[in-house]
């Protein structure tokens, strides 16, 4: 019998990519590089935004910045700084919720639920709450919140330990493999859903997929009943 729905936020319950890329272009600005498309972004996001600028600033990329703090920075610290800055005002410019989600949500009420986001906590509970999804949820765990972040099973872990879950009580519901492989490596079974920022092909080891949010309601029922 399923106690615990744990939730992806970002290509989950959440459709984040605009605002993110724009983000993502806004800090990298300075450096001279091309900009990403939307679609490039949600290919390359999910493993947390420190890494990924890291990746994406050239390292010998001189910054058109002035100002003593600037200088004494490197240029994945310039553009973290710039990106954090930006996102922090522009976290629901363009975001949306998924088709069937908050009605899918509306019906698991008899579960307790949690997200876990590589996005901080902060940012993660603003959106949620901006998009009148934050009441669904007993937790919400961001990259900040515990001292590992996924693919690493810690958070689904800890929100085991904190509900008094097993691992055959809980379920995972996300759209990468950072999801697939968090659960797995947690010993807890694992829905993906293909609307989000990955393809079908890199979401074939989790335990079930969907194509529509509200497809969680069957898999719940049918574990339940198992």
């Amino acid at each position: 019998m399923l106690k615990l729905l744990i939730f992806d936020l970002d290509g989950t319950l959440a459709d984040t990519s605009r605002d993110i890329t724009d983000a993502v272009n806004y800090a990298l600005k300075p450096f001279g590089v091309k900009e990403y498309t939307v679609e490039e972004t949600k290919a390359m996001v999910g493993s947390g935004i420190s890494r990924l600028l890291a990746s994406l600033v050239p390292p010998d990329a001189a910054a058109r910045h002035t100002g003593d703090r600037e200088k004494s920075e490197s240029n994945a610290e310039i553009a973290l700084s710039r990106f954090l800055r930006y996102y922090s005002e522009h976290l629901l410019d363009n975001t949306t919720v998924y088709p069937h989600v908050e009605t899918t949500l509306a019906r698991l009420g008899r579960y307790s639920k949690a997200v876990v986001s590589n996005k901080r906590e902060a940012y993660s509970r603003e959106i949620l709450q901006g998009l009148g999804l934050l009441k669904y949820f007993d937790v919400v765990l961001g990259s900040d919140s515990v001292r590992e972040k996924k693919p690493s099973p810690v958070p689904i872990l800890e929100l085991l330990k904190r509900f008094n879950a097993d691992r055959d009580e809980a379920l995972v519901t996300g759209d990468s493999n950072y999801d697939i492989e968090a659960a797995r490596a947690a010993g807890v079974k694992v829905v993906a859903v293909t609307y989000g920022f990955r393809s079908r092909e890199s979401l074939k080891d989790a335990d079930f997929i969907i194509d529509r949010f509200d497809g969680l309601l069957d898999i719940v029922s049918g574990i339940d009943r198992a």
